[in-house]
């Protein structure tokens, strides 16, 4: 798949962290959200009622909609948590706030 990502900066090297078991390069400070948008991954969790599918809304971390495990954690907020080498991250775990 091609990646959509803005041209690297200067100076930063790629990481590898793994989403869902599965290594992807991220930059280093870049969010969760934008490393599993720019892996092809638009759902994120699924809700525990109707198991609707929930993934990036509102970007800020107000909605709770994008929550992944990350390094074990569940209930991480994707689009504000930065990534950093050898971050595992899981989607489509617990889904309660």
């Amino acid at each position: 798949m091609t990646s959509s990502r803005l041209p690297r900066p200067t100076g930063s090297p790629m990481v590898t962290v793994t989403v869902d078991g599965d290594p992807v390069q991220a930059y280093p400070g870049e969010t969760v959200a934008t490393v599993l948008l720019a892996a092809g991954r638009q759902t994120f969790r699924h809700t525990d009622h109707l198991h609707a599918p929930r993934g990036l809304f509102c970007g800020m971390g107000v909605c709770f909609d994008c929550l992944v495990t990350v390094d074990g954690q569940p209930h991480v907020r994707a689009c504000i948590t930065p990534v950093h080498a050898g971050m595992a991250i899981e989607t489509g775990g617990p889904s309660d706030a």
